[in-house]
């Protein structure tokens, strides 16, 4: 029986990421994905706020529909779901996250102009409005770059040359 040596280059300390459960990376890019949606997206259209180029502020606290919950806590929860779809869906994927983050931004624009304002009773891609879809874009992009440089800070690591105990591998 070949003995398993741990921190040496082999096996499968020499991964830098544990393997993790499915629903432990669910959750992991629900936690980055409200994160983003607080540093980067929110950011994002503060930024055009202070350049002129939003007529509202960032980080409103104004009610809406349906819960009538603060827009700072609908955005942050719808930017969690989202991140928990990313989380699942890169659970496979090699590469830079950021890099498919940026993608998942851009399905998530999509969906939310296409999709959700509608549903909304609101008009499809934001009127077709250029400033409105160019502040959106960009929150949006913002947000799936932030989501995947967030999420693999998240995930939890192995140190390089120290054993691992037992139940752990």
């Amino acid at each position: 029986m070949p003995t398993r040596q741990y921190g040496r280059g082999v096996g499968p300390s020499s991964e830098l990421h544990c393997m993790t459960t499915l629903p432990s990376r669910i959750f992991l890019g629900c936690v980055a994905g409200a994160i983003a949606v607080l540093v980067f997206h929110q950011t994002t259209l503060q930024i055009f706020f202070w350049l002129g180029l939003a007529p509202q502020a960032a980080f409103r606290v104004a009610h809406v529909p349906p819960f009538h919950a603060p827009m700072i806590l609908s955005i942050t929860f719808w930017g969690a779901v989202y991140g928990g779809l990313f989380g699942w869906a890169t659970a496979r994927l090699k590469g830079p996250l950021w890099l498919y983050g940026f993608v998942a931004g851009f399905c998530m624009l999509v969906l939310t102009c296409f999709v959700i304002k509608p549903l909304s009773g609101l008009p499809i891609a934001f009127g077709w409005h250029k400033l409105a879809m160019l502040r959106a874009f960009a929150a949006s992009e913002m947000w799936g770059v932030g989501v995947g440089l967030i999420l693999p800070l998240l995930l939890p690591r192995r140190l390089s040359g120290w054993p691992q105990h037992r139940l752990a591998g």
